[in-house]
């Protein structure tokens, strides 16, 4: 498993769809700095779990269709959200503190 990897993607993809587009940081509230945060996390749980889950073969008369891999991608994205939602692995804190600090140092350059 390629951590460092599994990071930047899910950094690079959370970034691009969660980004204010303005790229004004100071418009996130507190409690959006948090959502953002857990969301991030609970994205990257999934992308973690589905690489630990990609060398599971199924096989056999119920498994193993397209079906069941679409499944299964759903079923670790929303296992990932639901890891976050619950103090997660301690993601989710550090990226709010990154945020914050973002978003202070924006305002004091702003000024």
């Amino acid at each position: 498993m390629d951590v460092p990897g599994i990071f930047d993607q899910a950094a690079s993809s959370l970034q691009a769809s969660q980004q204010p587009r303005t790229g004004d940081l100071s418009r996130l509230s507190p409690e959006k700095a948090k959502e953002t945060a857990v969301e991030f996390e609970g994205f990257f749980i999934a992308m973690a779990l589905e690489s630990m889950f990609s060398g599971i073969e199924t096989e056999g008369l119920f498994g193993g269709s397209h079906g069941e891999k679409v499944f299964r991608s759903m079923m670790l994205q929303e296992y990932g959200k639901s890891i976050a939602q619950r103090n997660g692995i301690g993601i989710a804190d550090a990226v709010q503190r990154e945020i914050i600090r973002l978003q202070e140092v924006q305002t004091n350059d702003s000024k």
